[in-house]
């Protein structure tokens, strides 16, 4: 025992005295502090498990706030069948990258048709040992492999089924040739698949539903809130761990947004599911250059836009209903207004785990209307966009805040039981670079092609716009991304028009085309490889590829275009195109422009753009021109 002078005791009895005096306010600080931990607006949870949901937060198992801050990678749902940059790079290197960059979550885009006999992954490099242990496989298989890499590395995947089939996105969740029943059962067939690895959080139903999709309407044909009751709970009866995603619709009570971004119906027609704390909103939102909406052109712009978000989608989660998740915006950053616009979209999710949930589009840079956050040579990254989003500053000076979110187990996620093995299809020759796609999102405009009879055109303008999807000089696939714009006052029928775009060959090879999207739709846009005469052939054409359209494109209106039309078109044997000596090649174009070496014809007759100029040589000098062409044979 220690004993004490009389001047030792009263020493220490009063360094107790002071001590308990400031017991309680340590205490409180202590409180505080713990209080803080628990419910502070953190920037990084465990994020352990599965996730659920409690009011307008996510949770994860340990009951801690997560928050989604991710990316898109498109391409499984094109008819590439695999996510695209595979061409050039590996499928782990990129995830590395994703995840270097911040993000927690990868949006993974699909089709149903992707998992059709016969959807062949095309346009993957086995060059060097990359994509190694891709070859062979499916679609289906290749979904296993970037689910079972994202699992050892930490990165939670939403997969989304971004169109029935690789052509085109839908209104409706289902059409002619992928039945309602289908998309549920493939949906069933994935939450089986994945039951047991925490990886994937959920299922994204179905993107973008737009007109005719109704929300409440009762129709059960066209009302997308029952078809997202009746999915949901299908998936949630053979997996009750994921989170079911439910996009918004463009139109509800005569008021409308973009596609799949009004939630407006949801106070009144809120999506019941069978199992609670499952449910999570989903809305997409664009800049002015995606689709000038009128709010843009609001003289408060852009003081407006918070009111614009709480009114068809903020308030569901300002109202603690549910949570939601802006699963796509994005944006070139080519102008002012747009930069505004994601300046305050930014600001509005919020920081730290209450903020609202989000993944940018896109990582791709092959996105038409948005780029990516990789460059174009799909490598680096864009900074620029990158400062809104992890924070910094970007490139006119201003800084941001980063509204990114870590999780603690930044290492394996652990799955509950061995994965199912993947799925292997029969050994194919690879394929080269494939499709450039932009992104599949459209306004709530005027349809392109009412039901309209025609009227005589008298005042016939129009012009054809352009975008570049390749722009190597050198490359073994060319890829113009072409629109049709009405600047004239008739209604011109789509199947009246042709346009031409010029290039030489560089060879004698056969050729062979594809259509990888278009807003009216592949199956109504025809086209045709041509070789010019020699009396037309010039340096820097001697073939063309003629696009045109079916009596089932409709018209085309005045002020309105055809949309987007995605072409790329390569030789059999993959050898390469010189494009630096093609008639209609841009090397550099980031947005679309109009173009005059593209030309355009009305029922035969120029109507838009100049043709190469022929070469009027004698016929020996003909032969004697083209004579290594034939040589080369």
């Amino acid at each position: 025992m220690q004993s004490y002078s009389i001047s030792q005791g009263e020493e220490l009895f009063q360094f107790h005295k002071r001590a308990f005096r400031f017991l309680p306010i340590a205490l409180v600080l202590i409180a505080v502090l713990a209080l803080s931990t628990l419910r502070s607006p953190s920037t990084h949870a465990s994020g352990s498990g599965y996730w659920h949901t409690n009011g307008n937060q996510i949770l994860d198992s340990n009951n801690r706030p997560v928050r989604i801050a991710g990316i898109n990678w498109f391409g499984m749902e094109t008819a590439s069948y695999a996510p695209h940059g595979l061409w050039s790079r590996d499928y782990k290197d990129m995830l590395n990258q994703i995840k270097a960059q911040g993000y927690n979550t990868l949006r993974l885009p699909f089709s149903n048709q992707l998992f059709d006999a016969g959807s062949t992954p095309n346009g993957l490099d086995f060059s060097g040992g990359k994509n190694a242990d891709l070859v062979g496989l499916n679609g289906l298989g290749i979904m296993d492999r970037i689910v079972a890499y994202a699992t050892q590395i930490g990165l939670r995947i939403i997969l989304d089924r971004h169109r029935p089939d690789s052509g085109a996105q839908s209104a409706l969740w289902y059409t002619s040739a992928y039945s309602e029943q289908r998309w549920i059962s493939d949906w069933q067939m994935l939450a089986q698949r994945y039951a047991n690895n925490p990886t994937v959080v959920g299922a994204d139903l179905h993107n973008e539903p737009h007109d005719p999709a109704c929300w409440g309407c009762g129709n059960t044909a066209l009302d997308w809130r029952l078809a997202a009751q009746r999915a949901g709970n299908a998936i949630l009866s053979v997996n009750q761990n994921w989170l079911i995603f439910v996009e918004g619709v463009n139109c509800y009570n005569g008021e409308c947004y973009w596609w799949g971004g009004n939630l407006a119906g949801v106070a009144a027609h809120p999506v019941q599911l069978n199992i609670a704390n499952r449910l999570v909103y989903s809305v997409h939102d664009y800049p002015s250059t995606v689709y000038p909406q009128w709010w843009f052109n609001d003289s408060t712009y852009p003081r407006n836009l918070p009111g614009i978000w709480d009114k068809y989608w903020g308030y569901v989660h300002k109202n603690n209903i549910a949570p939601v998740w802006v699963g796509e915006f994005g944006t070139l950053l080519q102008s002012t207004l747009d930069r505004e616009w994601l300046n305050a979209l930014t600001n509005y999710l919020g920081t730290g785990a209450t903020g609202i949930n989000w993944t940018f589009w896109t990582w791709n840079p092959n996105s038409g209307d948005t780029g990516g956050i990789l460059n174009n040579d799909w490598l680096t990254i864009n900074t620029d966009k990158q400062s809104y989003l992890a924070g910094g500053v970007d490139a006119t000076g201003t800084s941001h805040a980063s509204i990114m979110f870590a999780l603690d187990s930044g290492g394996p996620i652990i799955p509950t039981a061995t994965p199912p093995p993947p799925t292997v299809a029969p050994t194919t020759t690879p394929v080269p670079p494939t499709v450039t796609v932009q992104r599949t999102v459209a306004p709530t405009a005027t349809p392109i092609h009412p039901t309209i009879t025609p009227i005589p055109c008298t005042n016939c303008g129009v012009k054809v716009q352009y975008l570049n999807g390749n722009t190597p000089a050198t490359t073994n696939q060319i890829q113009p991304i072409l629109q049709i714009v009405n600047t004239g006052n008739s209604i011109i029928p789509l199947n009246q028009l042709t346009l031409r775009y010029w290039f030489t060959l560089d060879g004698m090879q056969t050729q062979t085309y594809y259509c990888d999207y278009a807003y009216v739709g592949c199956t109504n846009v025809t086209a045709r490889l041509n070789a010019l005469s020699f009396s037309s052939k010039t340096t820097t054409a001697d073939h063309f590829l003629e696009l045109g359209f079916s009596a089932n494109a409709g018209n085309l209106t005045p002020g309105m275009s055809t949309g987007q039309i995605q072409n790329r078109f390569n030789k059999n044997d993959w050898s390469l195109y010189n494009q630096a000596n093609d008639f209609s090649y841009t090397p550099s174009q980031g947005q679309f422009v109009d173009w005059n070496k593209i030309t355009l014809y009305l029922n035969g007759k120029l109507v838009w753009g100049v043709e190469p100029l022929a070469i009027n040589l004698p016929p020996s000098l003909q032969f004697n021109l083209f004579l290594p062409l034939l040589l080369n044979r």
